[in-house]
């Protein structure tokens, strides 16, 4: 995601086990990338040239793809036992958002643009009951 024009994500990382199962799709992602001729990696890195990417292989752990932004604010994505379709979901969507943790706008459950002039309901508003009052204009 750009904000006010610049690319929020600065690197993603990659980090997955050569020898682990759950690291299958994203090791033959990686291989596909390197032997295949659509080479998804390196159609992601050139579509998005301001994101440095870093693969390093971590033994013994699950993997995951890490993305760190501007803000200095990372978001990591566990990608274990998944397809090669959701590797490329994920980093699109690291791309794709800019790293800020989500905040509620307002304790307010509802929002208006008009004040309202109704003010605050009291008994002695209630001018249908029997305790209605007359008014009276008196002139001097």
């Amino acid at each position: 995601m750009a904000t006010r024009g610049v690319q929020q994500l600065q690197k993603l990382r990659i980090r997955y086990c050569e020898y682990g199962g759950s690291s299958r799709a994203v090791s033959d992602y990686l291989q596909q990338s390197q032997t295949s001729p659509s080479n998804h990696l390196i159609n992601f890195a050139t579509q998005h040239p301001s994101v440095q990417i870093i693969i390093k292989p971590r033994n013994g752990h699950h993997p995951y793809i890490q993305g760190e932004y501007l803000t200095g604010q990372s978001k990591q994505i566990c990608v274990k036992n998944t397809t090669q379709g959701r590797i490329k979901e994920v980093m699109s969507m690291l791309v794709n958002t800019s790293g800020r943790k989500i905040t509620r706008l307002g304790g307010l459950a509802v929002r208006g643009d008009c004040v309202s002039v109704q003010g605050v309901w009291t008994p002695m508003l209630n001018l249908d009951s029997e305790n209605s009052f007359d008014i009276k204009i008196v002139e001097n």
